[in-house]
């Protein structure tokens, strides 16, 4: 796996990363401290294969979030904490606000603000951190045409650009739903296409797993040989 033993691994974003973490740190074993999402999966996950690494986990997101605000609370909630790796997942909100709310144009982030702000915040942390994770916002919807989902996909375009560009992991999470709609209405994964439940967390936390070579079937002979 690539994160090494102790690591401090520290999530951000909007509402899908939030999910009801403690306040106002969201860390924790207990009390839902790092809320009822692909974090909290993640940690589970961490924990069972790879109790020998004591990796941390901290869930800074907050729900209603853009990049806008990452960029604001940046220095309190990221570059404070010193951590070892970053998880970065905003944009949902970047772009629902612009067909949420059309008419109130002085909360839009276009496109260019978007890959901006975004390259403005991996500079700051790249000097003291040892992995960047970018996930790429989503929309469930099958229908690439749809306004909503052609503009979610070109801020996701975005995102891989800045990871290729910094170096940063990338999490293709459109991609990982898109496999799915074969199978499965999106409704499925969420009523409003956007706030997942269970299993489109599970999604979530096996791509970003799968993204730092877990190995799913560790077993504790694995643990011993580390302690050893």
């Amino acid at each position: 796996m690539l994160l090494n033993p102790n690591s401090r691994l520290l999530f951000i974003g909007d509402s899908i990363t939030d999910c009801g973490r403690k306040r106002p740190i969201g860390e924790g074993a207990f009390d839902r401290a790092l809320g009822n999402g692909y974090v909290s999966i993640v940690d589970a996950a961490l924990t069972a294969a790879y109790p020998d690494y004591a990796i941390g986990v901290v869930n800074m997101g907050i729900s209603g979030n853009t990049i806008r605000d990452l960029k604001a609370r940046w220095q309190t909630d990221v570059l404070a904490f010193q951590p070892d790796w970053l998880v970065i997942l905003i944009g949902i909100n970047d772009v629902w606000q612009q067909f949420s709310r059309p008419r109130q144009t002085q909360q839009h982030i276009s496109a260019q603000q978007y890959a901006q702000i975004m390259n403005e915040l991996i500079q700051q942390i790249k000097p003291t951190i040892q992995g960047i994770i970018l996930m790429t916002p989503y929309f469930l919807e099958p229908n690439r045409r749809d306004p909503l989902r052609e503009m979610m996909d070109h801020y996701g375009a975005l995102v891989g650009e800045a990871a290729s560009r910094h170096g940063a992991i990338l999490v293709d999470t459109q991609a990982a739903f898109n496999s799915l709609f074969a199978h499965m209405h999106p409704m499925s994964l969420s009523v409003d296409r956007i706030h997942l439940n269970l299993s489109g967390h599970m999604v979530l936390a096996r791509e970003l797993l799968n993204s730092i070579e877990y190995q799913w079937n560790r077993s504790a002979e694995n643990w011993l040989d580390n302690a050893g």
